[in-house]
């Protein structure tokens, strides 16, 4: 059987990464980590952490990126952990019917708190929100049905229901060893790694999502209240588990 190409589309600071993890440690799959970062970083010209190091060491060619992304496996899964601010709108779209596509979101004031101590300078664009809303169009569009959404709130309150789910709808077996991995670093892991994976490579689960609501300042719930339509459009189609 012919193996699967599967694009997961999230913001940042959600738990893309954990995510990538989980699939990772499943044994029929191999991933690949913001394959179109380094594109991304030298088309636009932002001022990234680690910028330099990531246009060095990655691809800068979005069509050899494109490539590497529909080549399906003999066999188990490609599992792509994308990060939506890097599409792009010179990018083609025809490719993208080659793949499984999800969505991963998170409501908008968590992110905001989270992305601001990163990085100075935050904008909604950095968040993704807009970007994930128009591929989610553009797919339904393509395909006439709507590619499957996971809401991170949701999803840490029963990862196991959440991603038997998912599987399901995926139509592959659920594995045990995606709600468990090893704690440290990944050979997969882009180079970016080392300023933005701190927490995940302290985990070996998924853990609870926090409960008390972020502090943020006027321009910082301005952001969050531009992002938060896009996010709700999604969220309505999010996998819902007891």
């Amino acid at each position: 059987m012919t193996g699967r190409c599967i694009a997961m589309w999230s913001g940042p600071r959600n738990i893309s990464t954990a995510m990538m993890r989980a699939w990772e440690n499943r044994d029929d799959t191999m991933v690949v980590d913001e394959p179109f970062y380094a594109h991304f970083l030298q088309s636009t010209g932002l001022d990234h952490p680690m910028r330099e190091q990531v246009i060095s060491t990655g691809e800068t060619d979005w069509q050899r990126v494109v490539q590497s992304l529909v080549k399906r496996p003999e066999t188990g899964i490609f599992y792509q952990k994308h990060i939506a601010t890097h599409w792009l709108d010179h990018f083609s779209t025809d490719w993208l019917d080659e793949l499984d596509h999800i969505f991963l979101i998170r409501e908008p004031e968590p992110v905001v708190a989270s992305y601001a101590v990163k990085r100075e300078g935050l904008t909604a664009s950095d968040l993704g929100y807009a970007q994930q809303a128009h591929l989610f169009e553009l797919l339904t569009s393509r395909t006439g049905s709507c590619p499957v959404v996971l809401d991170s709130k949701q999803f840490l309150e029963n990862p196991e229901a959440q991603l038997r789910s998912l599987c399901e709808q995926l139509g592959i077996g659920f594995q045990q060893g995606m709600l468990t991995w090893p704690a440290g670093a990944r050979l997969s892991d882009g180079i970016w790694g080392q300023h933005w994976y701190d927490a995940v490579n302290r985990s070996t689960g998924f853990a609870p999502a926090r409960v008390s609501s972020p502090v943020l300042d006027e321009q910082q719930s301005a952001i969050a209240d531009a992002c938060r339509p896009h996010y709700e459009m999604l969220r309505a189609h999010a996998i819902q588990t007891s």
